[in-house]
């Protein structure tokens, strides 16, 4: 599978990750990498996992989560 964002510019690059808001794939140069803290329901209250997970998206997902 190529890259969505490399193909809209002419190129072919192969993809690495696939976007997990809009599902497109992205290779090394377009991917965004996030961590984000889980939380899990517990009794009483919720429990904060020690590592974070890893959340991987597309630039123009990542450029809306961020916005205003």
């Amino acid at each position: 599978m190529d890259c969505y964002e490399c193909a809209q510019q002419g190129r072919e690059r192969v993809a690495i990750a696939v976007c997990r808001v809009c599902g497109a794939a992205v290779c090394t140069d377009h991917v965004r990498t996030e961590g984000k803290v889980l939380n899990s329901p517990a009794s009483p209250g919720k429990v904060t996992h020690d590592r974070a997970a890893r959340q991987l998206t597309c630039p123009v997902c990542r450029a809306a989560e961020v916005s205003p």
